[in-house]
């Protein structure tokens, strides 16, 4: 694989890689050992009952400010600390340090955990309505890159996160196009956001990068495309957003009920989501995230409305395909992508969903 890495942009985010690199090294996954006593194990009834002093550590910042806004924080029956970390190197090196209970990412995190002997499993799914419409992440073209169409990126060189869905959706480009990565330069950049992806865009470090159809994009081609921005579809899926924690924090007894609690809470949140746009728009995207109102409005109509399924037939079918590919491409071994999925919480957080009126699809 022709793979190089930017050093500058990337030194904090290439630090947790290290990190994780080292710790997969002397943590090869082993075989599962007995449950301890007092311990949970994966496979009992989840407890219903929270008992006093429990306290998560969620990175959800979007379910954050709806239920703040909406008071439904009350509702917990547990304690919160709210993390600001997000994107999934940096959740997954949380787990590894065990500052973090809850992280909400895209799917391939997960796969990645696991390959760096960090046991996790999903404990929720979120799909969107009308996924062709509204795609996660559109390629973004540097200026100068002479990029019209998907069939021209032989040879170039583009932004490659292996442990991100964007590495997914790299990869899954080329694939349609009748590419390999020996046909590009792979750019080994985690993206824990946007800027780094622009920045290298625009100082003519790489050609192309995968960067989130909202309102980063659209500054990006707003500000370059006179010199020759431009973002393309993918034309790949890429709505797979799942809700995972360390397999430790399962098998606590009173952490477990409280995720079970959390997951219901946080349907309900995407339902709220899906009625309120415009409320939701100044709620997070103006007052919290400091978008102006017309990137707000841009940005929420982009992500669409969520679709949570009640079953995960389909989801673990789209993961297994997921880890065949990602395997293929890292070089890491091929695992049954059912390990990954906690299908104690299957129905928990659709059935909120729909209770709450988010949409007659999650009953499917």
């Amino acid at each position: 694989m022709a793979t190089r890495r930017v050093g500058i942009l990337a030194i904090a985010i290439l630090g947790l890689s290290a990190g994780l690199s080292v710790y997969a090294a002397t943590h090869a996954p082993a075989p599962k050992a007995a449950t301890a006593a007092g311990q949970l194990a994966l496979d009992a009834p989840l407890p219903t009952r929270v008992p006093p002093g429990v306290t998560l550590a969620i990175g959800d910042p979007t379910t954050e400010q709806v239920l703040k806004h909406t008071g439904w924080i009350r509702d917990l029956p547990f304690q919160v600390k709210w993390a600001e970390i997000t994107g999934g190197p940096a959740v997954t090196e949380a787990f590894h340090a065990g500052v973090l209970d809850v992280g909400t990412v895209a799917n391939i995190p997960p796969i990645h955990a696991i390959w760096v002997g960090i046991p996790v499993r999903m404990i929720a799914v979120r799909f969107r309505q009308a996924a062709a419409d509204h795609p996660s992440f559109e390629l973004a073209i540097a200026p100068k890159a002479r990029i019209k169409s998907l069939k021209d990126l032989r040879g170039k060189r583009i932004a490659y996160s292996p442990g991100q869905v964007q590495g997914e959706i790299v990869q899954r480009v080329l694939q349609a196009q009748g590419l390999t990565a020996k046909d590009v330069t792979l750019v080994e950049l985690p993206s824990p956001s946007a800027d780094i992806y622009v920045n290298a865009l625009s100082g003519g470090l790489i050609d192309v990068a995968p960067i989130g159809a909202g309102a980063a994009l659209k500054r990006y081609v707003d500000r370059f495309g006179k010199d020759g921005a431009k973002a393309l579809k993918t034309g790949v899926r890429d709505d797979f957003v799942t809700m995972y924690v360390p397999e430790a924090t399962l098998n606590d007894p009173g952490k477990a009920a409280a995720l079970r609690a959390y997951v219901k809470i946080w349907g309900r949140a995407q339902a709220w989501i899906n009625s309120h746009p415009d409320e939701w728009a100044q709620v997070y995207y103006v007052r919290n995230q400091g978008l102006s109102p017309e990137d707000a409005r841009y940005v929420v109509e982009a992500n669409g409305k969520a679709d949570l399924p009640r079953d995960w037939t389909e989801a673990i079918e789209r993961q297994q395909g997921s880890v065949n590919l990602m395997a293929e491409a890292t070089g890491h071994k091929t695992f049954d992508a059912h390990r990954l999925f906690d299908r104690r919480f299957e129905t928990l957080s659709a059935d909120a969903f729909a209770e709450a009126g988010g949409s007659k699809l999650a009953a499917r």
